[in-house]
């Protein structure tokens, strides 16, 4: 049985950039080769300029929480069956700085739940499992 967290999907050519940037420091995601607009979804086209030349770069990994959501209680969820889940937890929307509207969601990390606001800066920061690092976000103090 994989180490790996449940709510991650298979590796494949198209997300692998997403799923171990993190072991470099690096949220990754696809960028127009021809525009230069920022993808995050695994589409064939860029939506901005139907080019075929998406490749993945590295984001600033800023942004700030555009909405949220915190769980006190999971009475169930067929993905965490295998794993105790700790409550509450906050799921945030970061909206990063690279590009309006290029959105990520994910977990907070590092603050309480009461702290937590919309546009609150947020910076990305990783956990190891298994072969993969899921990016999550946590409160920026605005350092480097």
């Amino acid at each position: 049985m994989s180490d790996r967290h449940p709510a991650v999907p298979p590796l494949t050519a198209e997300n692998e950039h997403y799923w171990k940037g993190g072991e470099f420091g690096e949220l990754r995601l696809r960028r127009c080769q021809a525009c230069g607009y920022w993808e995050e979804s695994p589409t064939p086209v860029c939506p901005n300029c139907w080019a075929r030349r998406l490749a993945p770069e590295t984001t600033s990994g800023r942004g700030f929480v555009y909405t949220y959501t915190t769980t006190y209680n999971v009475s169930y969820q067929g993905w965490t069956r295998s794993r105790a889940v700790d409550v509450p937890y906050t799921t945030v929307v970061v909206e990063l700085d690279d590009q309006p509207s290029l959105r990520v969601t994910t977990n907070l990390v590092g603050c309480e739940q009461d702290e937590v606001a919309v546009g609150m800066r947020v910076r990305v920061t990783f956990e190891p499992s298994g072969d993969v690092w899921i990016p999550l976000f946590e409160p920026d103090g605005g350092g480097t």
